[in-house]
């Protein structure tokens, strides 16, 4: 499995890397070319954007042919586009460069690989070592962003960014094997649109999308605030970013254990998004006298959102998986990952409209109303039992048995992976054990 996660997780990370290397500076860069509060926002959301356009089209894609193929036409996308904005000389060549990276949207398609090449057992495992390799890329990033922006430029952040993608396109080309295909059957005919009526799917990818919109939009104020504001050099960034990054880090196992280990994922998403209201109520009282800002409140505000986007980001994408049946979750998860990307659009680009428009304090303020809708909507989310799989392999059942289980209480849900030729019942860990599971299915035994 580690041989197997290991390349993909590194291709993930280099891209993601890439990505969130001149967050912490684009906002500065694009005001560098004097460009207007709409461009600001397009240079930073512009790239997430085209990634909401092209995501389903490329999970098509990549469904139809070979996946390594369509991950490695999306790279050379995104190489092509960073290219673009290393060399742009204006504000509209460096939105087109942002425009054309988030056509390589392929994430979901490396996501994808995992699943078809791991296990079924191993593949929530190999998920979170991909989850930590992306979250360390971030970490990288918040260190090395400011720093290397503010020496050398951010063009040459954009080319560091290029030589990354080829590097992640070189390991996939030498270290991936092909992808096989995976086929599922179910019982009774799959209902993928299940996926658009649920109402905890509903409320987690509405949660996607202001998770990942404030977390934009925070990347758009912070610079900007913070130098133009405050009075401090760009050089200086990394001091407040990389103690917020290690914060996160530090937050992030006490939250997944407590959502995962313990059943409490509701619980965790709710105090992460209580942490997002603190953060911003703390950016808006920093600014309440224009004449004495508070900076050190300001800052407090940024430590105490790193923490609560640490908290959420490592456990949504899961409850969106633990939420939708199997044969939903492609749907269910591509749904929701568009939902962030959306997000992000809205934060990146609204972010700098807003910001010139209502000044720091009002913005934020909005945004802690928007937390306490939030936080509202979280009261309806259910939380998810806790689950557990048993596998079975198909040559030693009778599969169309296991219709007999089908409505018991505890039993989420069963399916047939016929690639790997065995049999997996979901089910709730608090009422089931392994043992009480195969005696349950013993009469389905050849």
């Amino acid at each position: 499995m580690i041989k197997t996660t290991l390349p993909l997780t590194g291709i993930a990370a280099l891209r993601f890397l890439g990505l969130f290397i001149v967050l912490p500076v684009i906002s500065l860069y694009a005001t560098s070319f004097n460009a207007s509060p709409l461009m600001l926002g397009l240079a930073v959301g512009g790239a997430y954007l085209t990634q909401v356009i092209f995501q389903t089209p490329i999970g098509i894609a990549s469904d139809l042919y070979n996946r390594k193929t369509i991950v490695m036409l999306g790279l050379f996308v995104f190489m092509i586009g960073s290219v673009i904005c290393a060399f742009a000389h204006n504000i509209e060549l460096l939105v087109i460069g942002r425009l054309i990276q988030g056509a390589g949207a392929v994430g979901g398609v490396v996501s994808a690989q995992i699943s078809d090449l791991v296990k079924e057992e191993q593949r929530t495992k190999a998920m979170a070592i991909m989850g930590g390799g992306i979250f360390a890329s971030f970490t990288l990033a918040m260190l090395i962003g400011p720093i290397i922006g503010a020496s050398f430029g951010a063009n040459w952040l954009f080319g560091i960014t290029a030589f990354l993608t080829l590097c992640s396109m070189v390991l996939l080309y030498t270290k991936v094997p092909n992808t096989p295909k995976i086929t599922y059957s179910f019982e009774g005919k799959p209902q993928w649109k299940g996926a658009l009526k649920d109402k905890n799917l509903w409320i987690i990818n509405c949660s996607s999308l202001l998770e990942k919109m404030l977390m934009t939009l925070i990347f758009v104020i912070i610079p900007l605030v913070i130098v133009q504001d405050f009075g401090f050099t760009e050089e200086g960034l990394w001091k407040i970013y990389t103690p917020g990054a290690i914060l996160g880090i530090l937050a992030m196992a006490p939250a997944s254990i407590i959502a995962e280990k313990y059943g409490k994922a509701k619980f965790v998403m709710s105090y992460g998004v209580l942490l997002f209201l603190i953060a911003y109520a703390c950016i808006a009282f920093s600014d309440t006298h224009p004449s004495e800002p508070k900076i050190w409140l300001f800052i407090t505000g940024i430590m105490i959102f790193f923490i609560g986007f640490a908290t959420l980001e490592p456990i949504m994408q899961s409850l969106a998986s633990k939420y939708a049946k199997a044969h939903q979750r492609g749907a269910a998860l591509g749904i929701f990952t568009t939902y962030g990307y959306i997000g992000s659009f809205i934060g990146g680009t609204a972010g700098g409209v807003l910001y010139h428009l209502w000044g720091i304090e009002i913005l934020a303020l909005v945004v802690v109303c928007l937390c306490v809708f939030w936080i509202i909507t979280l009261l309806f989310l259910h939380n998810p039992a806790k689950q557990k799989n048993i596998y079975l392999p198909t040559q030693d059942y009778y599969p169309d048995k296991f219709k007999a289980i089908s409505g018991l209480e505890g039993i989420i849900e069963w399916y047939i992976n016929e690639s790997e030729k065995i049999i997996i019942v979901k089910y709730d860990a608090q009422k089931y054990t392994e043992n009480q599971i195969l005696q349950l299915c013993q009469p389905f035994k050849k």
